[in-house]
Parts: structure tokens; sequence; C-alpha cells
């Protein structure tokens, strides 16, 4: 037996966690339904690794104070760096630049998959979590866009959250930058500053106005005494960017005019009833999004793990990001496409009771009385018969005897035993 000193401790690292069978089986329900959903709209599955060549990736992560701006990276025996996906977009991005001329556009296709932070962890902020996407790759009109918030509303009806508990919020990244031009933070000098502003806009949910006015301003000190450096405008800007949350106005704005071709077309198709909303707070914090941008948010309380009542938020976003195969083929390659957080959505469909707990039931063990080979055959027979008969069956592997396997047949939570010997 190894030393006490010597022993490796067995530890979780922060920001991951184990997933056991219910857990997954729930998901691989869920899923299931959302794969249906993307399918009934025309979709078609497709794959890329966990892991890309960084430049592909590029830097469109939010958070840029970590080590790799976010990205866990590492340098291959080639001297090429090499990192694990933030997200399932880039990815898609590079595969449709690679093999462009082979793919039919529109290109419509879901994905599912682990992505990757390195991100400080916390509650309920992990650094590997689960995606599920759709995207359209060709379609310069916003009619891609209107789709893809009507696909979301029916992704969130098909796994149980019933109309009326959710809203598709959308707004125009077009739009956001007229505001920024008001404010005189256009040019690429601005460019830090105009994120820092989007990112005080993406707060008003959860800081409300008065928290958005810091973050515009010199910053926001929160209770635990952590200072957030805001985009430092003055009175007259923040007014305006205050002015422009309240009523989404702007004047001259291709965005406000492709808003209204999206109203228009959810309209048309039935969806104008509170399910899919013009809303000028929606910002989404990737930096590659170029026009339209929606939000899944769940609208009813819940009550978390704490007992506490809470508004659960955002479960699934998305938008156009026309500039990211371009970014390899050097030519216009329009695209729009939305991400589901799937560990969010899980966890919001078990605060309402709705997650599908599959009722597996567990394996007979054939117990194992005798150990001498002819005894193993038999016992290995019996198995094969009720695996043939289509029930799920195990011959107890260990070393124990009759109690202990019993014990042990108790824990699997097996419908009953086979004992013969």
């Amino acid at each position: 037996m190894a030393d006490k000193a010597e022993r490796t401790k067995a530890r979780l690292p922060r920001g991951f966690v184990d997933r056991h069978a219910a857990d997954i089986r729930a998901v691989d329900a869920m899923t299931a339904k959302i794969r249906e959903v993307y399918e009934l709209y025309g979709f078609e599955p497709v794959e890329q690794p966990l892991i890309e060549y960084t430049d592909a990736l590029g830097k469109f992560l939010p958070d840029q104070d970590r080590p790799n701006e976010g990205v866990f990276s590492f340098q291959d025996d080639d001297e090429q760096w090499l990192s694990l996906r933030y997200d399932l977009t880039a990815p898609l991005a590079r595969f449709v630049a690679e093999n462009f001329e082979a793919l039919p556009k529109p290109y419509r296709s879901y994905r599912s998959g682990w992505v990757f932070r390195n991100e400080k962890p916390g509650p309920g902020r992990f650094r590997q979590f689960m995606q599920f996407d759709a995207d359209i790759v060709g379609t310069p009109g916003v009619a891609a866009d209107a789709e893809m918030a009507m696909m979301m509303a029916d992704t969130l009806e098909a796994v149980g959250i019933k109309r009326g508990d959710y809203v598709i919020r959308v707004n125009n990244r077009k739009v956001l930058d007229g505001v920024l031009e008001a404010i005189g933070l256009g040019g690429a000098e601005n460019a830090g500053r105009r994120l820092t502003v989007l990112r005080a806009i993406d707060k008003l949910d959860k800081f409300g106005p008065e928290g958005v006015r810091l973050l515009l301003g010199r910053g926001r000190l929160d209770e635990s005494g952590d200072f957030t450096k805001g985009a430092g405008l003055d009175d007259a800007g923040i007014a305006k960017v205050l002015a422009y949350i309240e009523t989404g106005e702007i004047e001259d704005n291709e965005g406000v005019a492709e808003l209204g071709q999206i109203r228009a077309l959810c309209a048309a198709a039935g969806y104008d009833d509170g399910r899919i909303k013009i809303d000028p707070s929606v910002v989404r914090g990737l930096e590659y999004y170029t026009g339209p941008v929606y939000e899944a948010e769940l609208t009813f309380p819940v009550v978390n793990e704490d007992g506490e009542t809470v508004r659960f938020g955002s479960v699934a976003g998305g938008g156009r990001y026309d500039g990211l195969v371009s970014r390899f083929r050097g030519e216009p390659v329009p695209a729009t496409g939305f991400s589901i957080g799937v560990s969010r959505l899980t966890a919001a469909l078990k605060n309402l009771g709705k997650l599908e707990n599959t009722d597996v039931i567990a394996p007979v063990v054939v117990l194992v009385m005798d150990k001498d080979t002819d005894s193993l055959g038999r016992y290995q027979k019996m198995v094969s018969a009720l695996r043939q008969a289509g029930i799920r069956a195990e011959m107890y592997l260990g070393g124990s005897g009759m109690k202990a396997q019993m014990k042990y047949a108790d824990r699997r939570g097996a419908p009953c035993v086979v004992i013969q010997g």
C-alpha cells in the first residue's frame, strides 16, 4: 500500500462537474427533442473536433483578462498553437471555409458538444459546458434571422416550456453601433470602450438601470467589494445610451429597418403573440456579431437550491456573424445562428419539474455461488439468455460472498437476483 504522503489526492478541478447516469439520460432525452425540431426545419447534423488551431478560433471572447484570453491553449510539437474550442460557431466557420465549394448554400446545420472557457469559475459558471447549435450560412437577408428566432421558440416548447413562460428577445448590433457612433465612440481606437459599453447594456436585467448607469460611467462596486471599471462616458453620453435602452429609437439606422422586417416576418408566421419581441437591451457578449442578435429568456420565477425565488434568465442566444467565415475566405459570407446552453436549459427544466427522468430498469444480477470454470460458464449462459430476451442482466464479477453480492444487487437497484448453485 502506498504511503499516505505519496498518495495522489482525488480532487475535481474547479469549474468542472462529474455527471451521473440519471443526468446523462435526462440530457440525452432533452437533446433528442431539440434534434427533432432542428431536423423538422431542414437542418443537417455536422461535427467538428474539440481542438482547433488557435488562430482559427480568433480572439472574440469577452473575458480577456485570463491567460490566453479565456481559452485553454497549448503548443504542439511542431510549435503550432492549439486550443480547446470555446464555442461551436468558430469551428463551424473554419469547417465551412475549408469545404466551401462542396457544401450547398445556404448551408443549414446543427451540432452539439462540449466547449471550454478559461474563466474564473463561480456558482453556475463552469469551465466546461455543453452547447447545442443551429446555423444557416450563405443567407444575407434577415429572413434567416427571423427563422432562427422562430425555431428557438419552437425548441423551447418542444422540451416542455409552455408558451408565456419564455420570450425570444431580438435586437440588432447595427442599432447598437449607431448609438455608439452618436456618443463619439466610432473608430478602431475606441474598440475597447465600445465593448465596455455593450457589456454594461447587457447587465440591465442583472443590475437594473442604475447599475448600468454606473458601468457606463466610472464603474460599479458590488456587494463583495469587487470594483468593475466603467466605460468612462460623460453624463450626456450616459443619458443617450439609457434613452436608447428605454425607447429603442435611433434615427436613420439600417438596423432599425431590419428589426422591422424581422417583426413583420414573425407576425406573418403567427409568432407575434408575445413569443418574439424586439428589445433594445439585448447585446450578446461575443464580438463577432454583426447584425440581428437574439436571446431566449425564461420569464417565470423559480426557486433555486438555496430556497430563493429568482428569475431564471437566458438559456440560449445567438445572432448574425457575417465576418466569421470571411476571415478565412477574404470575401463576404453571411451567416446566422444560435446556441442553446444545455446545462442551463437542463437546470431550468429541473426547476420546473419537467426534466424527463427516463425510468431505466436496473439489471438483474446473477449471483456467483461457485467460481470453478464450469459453474462460471453456467452463470454466463443464464446472463446471455436474459439479454437475448431483452432483459438487462449482469453476472456478479467481484470476489465477495453471497451476503456482499446481495448488498451489491440492492445498491444497483436490481429488480431481482438469480441464485443457482
